[in-house]
């Protein structure tokens, strides 16, 4: 049957645009594998084995002082990093270890009462801001968690509650702020969704995780 001219110009256009759906289609996958490249992978070692914890804003803490239960008190770390406990008003909590923080209550206490021994106990974490790990992007809970000794990227999954249906997790980014913002790739899918544990690395304080959207 022989096809009129306007059905021979359907034809080649039709044809035209599926030759420009698979370049364009190309140059994205191009695209997303330039970025995948553009960072080192982050180094599957680099724990902090002399971290010490410090309190921070919104912390919850039990400040105990033995033999005068009228002094003790369970107080919350106000967003200004100060807390106030009887007899010792506005002293600053946030950056100090729980050790430091009951040497300077004992000093202040002790110009009232005589050799006061004082404890200094965390209930609820959140530490200083410097230190904690942000996830940001497709993560299904985005948020800041506390850092903790020996903690890794599962670790910090696990509590953002792994990735959404949208996210390009292969082409995730660790932010270092340890190494003044140095980026190197991480494989969130391959972690979370196929189970390579080769593609766990450890995290350290400051880290952010940027969890990009997927293209398609």
């Amino acid at each position: 049957m022989k096809l009129s001219r306007r059905t021979h110009q359907q034809r080649y256009v039709r044809g035209y645009a599926r030759v420009g759906v698979l370049v364009v289609a190309a140059s994205l996958l191009a695209g997303c594998s330039s970025v995948m490249q553009a960072y080192p992978p982050a180094p599957q070692r680099a724990a902090t084995t002399d971290h010490h914890y410090k309190i921070g804003p919104l912390d919850t803490i039990q400040v105990v002082v033995w033999g005068n239960p009228e002094l003790s008190a369970t107080v919350p770390v106000r967003p200004d990093g100060r807390v106030s406990v009887p007899l010792v008003e506005d002293v600053l909590a946030a950056g100090k270890s729980p050790a430091d923080l009951s040497r300077e209550i004992r000093e202040l206490l002790a110009r009232v009462i005589r050799d006061p021994v004082v404890t200094v106990m965390v209930n609820s974490f959140q530490g200083v801001y410097g230190e904690q790990i942000r996830i940001v992007g497709e993560a299904s809970r985005p948020q800041s968690v506390p850092y903790r000794q020996d903690m890794t990227l599962l670790d910090v999954m696990i509590q953002a509650g792994g990735l959404t249906d949208f996210a390009d997790g292969n082409g995730a980014v660790l932010v270092r702020g340890t190494e003044g913002g140095k980026s190197y790739s991480i494989r969130l899918k391959d972690l979370l969704k196929r189970g390579d544990i080769s593609a766990n690395v450890d995290v350290k304080p400051g880290d952010i995780v940027i969890i990009p959207q997927s293209w398609f």
